[in-house]
């Protein structure tokens, strides 16, 4: 099976190792590679890569932005960021912007295959330096990072409406802000809760929104509504 794969660094000399990794790593791969996040966007509007491998630090627009734009208009793409932090604010908001995975700069030849086909079966990947069971800080975070890639699985629409339910509006009135049925909305909370591993019944979306609202309200300004 051919895969195409999307790179985006500003440090030619790095760009060009991923690169030949990844085609000396896997048969049939086709890799294209830009210096900046614009052009990657730009590039995505006539193409649909399977993985799109992002540098944070970029000219033009850096990587958790362009990350953001790719969940935001390409969902289906999935994203790997590439990174030399390995704290643990940049890693969730890595997540909140959308990525698939996280790779540390340092070990990437090491874990690449790894976290390729974690992704291809549909996994997220963390870089094993991050998710070392000794860093008490990452533990503590544990439970956002799942929550974020929850959220990760809401469409647009989906998200707008749970940032309304966390405002405690009714579903009428999230119907007459939304310009859509009540019977519209619904349904998007019950698909909100199947995503969300969800009771539909017992107010348990609102329960849930209203304990987990600081990843919500953090989700909702990644995405810029």
């Amino acid at each position: 099976m051919s895969m195409k794969i999307v790179i985006a660094d500003d440090h030619p000399i790095f760009r060009s190792g991923l690169k030949f990794l990844l085609e000396s790593s896997f048969e049939k791969v086709h890799v294209t590679d830009f210096d900046n996040g614009a052009s990657v966007l730009l590039h995505l509007e006539s193409n649909t890569p399977d993985l799109v491998f992002l540098d944070i630090d970029m000219p033009q627009k850096n990587g958790l932005d362009t990350c953001a734009e790719i969940a935001k208009l390409f969902p289906q793409i999935n994203v790997v960021i590439l990174s030399m932090y390995k704290d643990v604010e940049m890693v969730k908001l890595a997540f909140f912007s959308g990525a698939k995975g996280y790779l540390v700069k340092d070990n990437t030849s090491e874990e690449l295959v790894e976290c390729v086909l974690a992704i291809q079966q549909g996994k997220s990947y963390l870089a094993k330096d991050i998710r070392d069971p000794n860093r008490q800080e990452l533990s503590e975070n544990s439970d956002q990072l799942h929550i974020a890639e929850l959220l990760n699985t809401l469409t647009q629409t989906e998200l707008k409406v749970l940032k309304l339910v966390s405002q405690k509006y009714s579903s009428k009135e999230i119907a007459n802000l939304l310009f859509v049925s009540v019977k519209s909305v619904e349904n998007y909370r019950s698909r909100i809760c199947k995503k969300l591993n969800l009771d539909a019944r017992n107010n348990s979306l609102l329960m849930w929104v209203m304990e987990n609202k600081s990843v919500v309200d953090r989700k909702d300004q990644q995405l810029k509504f």
